[in-house]
């Protein structure tokens, strides 16, 4: 021994040089690794004054082995996609994923919240609602379990956010859009689900200022989850009375460009790049259907694997920790421009 007091599994991981999530899953259960990995870390134990006394934890925390992961609408793919990312991230790491939907109600969101606090998980994964989410419930439960915030942040939370860079996203299509043709007008519900909208909406304004052309915002009656419904439904009374100024569409997310498309299909109008077309379409957070639409759909990749490593590893690192000291920030990955047939 080198006589070094290694006080958390963080500084042993970075002593010896092995990941965090697969320091988890040994300590949890030796077997699940490889031969070579449990003969590294074995030997890395051997050579550092530092055992995991998860027993310990458990029995003063009161928590289990189980790790909640809280989405605000599971039926949306996009939130599913997002959720099979970290469940499958909390398995490696050796915890027991427990999937929870809100299902767009704030009452159901805190009654998962308040079954969790019951069930004693050792940390929670939260997307909440957003706006219409109990802040005063929210606040007190992060501030009572280790949660991280992911996808929506409610700001002043006390808890770290992991999401998209929406400013960067929004200012990567806006340019792109406008150096390929028009410049485009926005399309969003008049009421904003969540605080996202509101950050792409001020990022497109910025974006089209920045680059000298007048935002042009198009709002659409409509509230709640329904977003292609919602689109769809805007977008024919839009076409009807000639409220759109541009041949070029930027949608706040591909659910409402995806009703959008519906829109444009049944009012005769082509979309596309093409000579023939029309319009151009783009929206924003590449979707799992929008490379199924047709025209397939522009819009902008979130990086769903990064966001859910970094969205773990917090976490990980506040339960390792106890939930103690830890600094909140907020951790923003940018997006991918993903140009395909509609714009």
């Amino acid at each position: 021994m080198d006589g070094q007091k290694v006080r958390n599994m963080e500084e042993f991981a970075a002593l010896s040089g092995i990941s965090r999530p697969t320091l988890s899953k040994y300590f949890h259960d030796p077997d699940s690794v490889r031969n070579s990995t449990r003969e590294k870390i074995e030997l890395a134990l051997s050579e550092h004054d530092y055992r995991p006394n998860i027993f310990a934890i458990n029995q003063n925390r009161r928590t289990t082995n189980n790790i909640g992961i809280v989405v605000p609408f599971l039926a949306d793919p996009f939130f599913a996609e997002i959720a099979r990312n970290l469940e499958q991230r909390c398995i490696a790491a050796g915890y027991a994923p427990m999937l929870f939907s809100a299902h767009g109600d704030p009452a159901l969101e805190c009654e998962i919240l308040d079954s969790l606090r019951q069930q004693k998980p050792a940390g929670v994964l939260l997307a909440p609602l957003g706006r219409a989410s109990d802040r005063k419930h929210v606040e007190k439960f992060v501030a009572d379990v280790p949660t991280v915030v992911f996808d929506n942040n409610l700001p002043d939370m006390g808890s770290s956010f992991v999401g998209m860079d929406n400013t960067q996203s929004m200012r990567m299509l806006v340019e792109y859009l406008c150096a390929s043709g028009s410049p485009p007008n926005f399309f969003e519900m008049r009421v904003a689900v969540n605080p996202n909208v509101n950050r792409r909406r001020n990022a497109y304004i910025a974006a089209m200022e920045a680059l000298g052309h007048t935002p042009e915002i198009i709002r659409v009656d409509g509230d709640g989850w329904e977003f292609e419904e919602i689109g769809r439904q805007g977008g024919l009374t839009a076409f009807a009375t000639g409220r759109f100024t541009s041949d070029t569409i930027l949608c706040s997310n591909d659910r409402l460009a995806i009703g959008l498309l519906s829109a444009a299909f049944t009012s005769d109008i082509k979309v596309g790049r093409g000579p023939n077309a029309r319009l151009r379409i783009a929206g924003h957070d590449d979707h799992p259907f929008s490379r199924f639409t047709c025209p397939s759909l522009t819009t902008v990749s979130q990086d769903y694997a990064s966001m859910s490593d970094k969205s773990l590893e917090i976490l990980m690192q506040m339960i390792d920790s106890e939930h103690q000291a830890q600094s909140q920030k907020d951790f923003l990955f940018d997006g991918i421009l993903t140009k395909r047939a509609s714009a």
